[in-house]
C-alpha cells in the first residue's frame, strides 16, 4: 500500500497537470486508486495546506468538487515577449538609474498588453 504523502504527491501533481480546468474530486481518487473517502481526506489536506481550492459543482446530478492547483507551474512563455530581454539598454536599467524600468515606455506597453489580454480572456471590457 503507497504512503499517504505518495497519494497526496501525485493528488497535487495530477490536479497541476489539469490546469485551469481542474479535475473532479471523482475522478481524482478513480486515477489515485483510493477510495473516495481516502480521495476527500487527501483533497481535504491538500486544501488546508494552501495548495489547492475545492469549488462544490453538481455533476450527473449528484454534488461533487471540483480541484484547483492554487499554482501553476512557471512557464517561459510568461515573459518570452518581455521587451527587456533584449533591450539595448539592459546593462544601464535599474531602479535608481537613469534608465529605469519605471518609466520605460515599452515595458509599460507590453505590461498593459498583458493586462488587456487577460480581460479579453475572461470576457471584460
Amino acid at each position: 500500500m503507497p504512503k499517504r504523502d505518495d497519494r497526496e504527491y501525485k493528488a497535487l501533481h495530477f490536479i497541476v497537470n489539469m490546469g485551469s480546468q481542474g479535475v473532479l474530486q471523482s475522478d481524482l481518487w478513480r486515477k489515485l486508486g483510493a477510495s473516495s473517502r481516502e480521495g476527500s481526506r487527501i483533497a481535504l489536506k491538500l486544501e488546508n495546506k494552501g495548495l489547492i481550492k475545492r469549488e462544490k459543482e453538481l455533476f450527473g446530478g449528484r454534488w461533487t468538487y471540483r480541484l484547483y492547483s492554487k499554482r501553476m507551474p512557471v512557464s517561459i512563455n510568461s515573459i518570452i515577449d518581455c521587451p527587456c530581454l533584449m533591450c539595448a539598454n539592459d546593462a544601464r536599467c535599474g531602479a535608481w538609474g537613469t534608465i529605469s524600468p519605471n518609466e520605460c515606455e515599452r515595458l509599460t506597453a507590453w505590461v498593459l498588453s498583458l493586462r488587456q489580454g487577460d480581460a479579453d480572456l475572461s470576457g471584460e471590457s
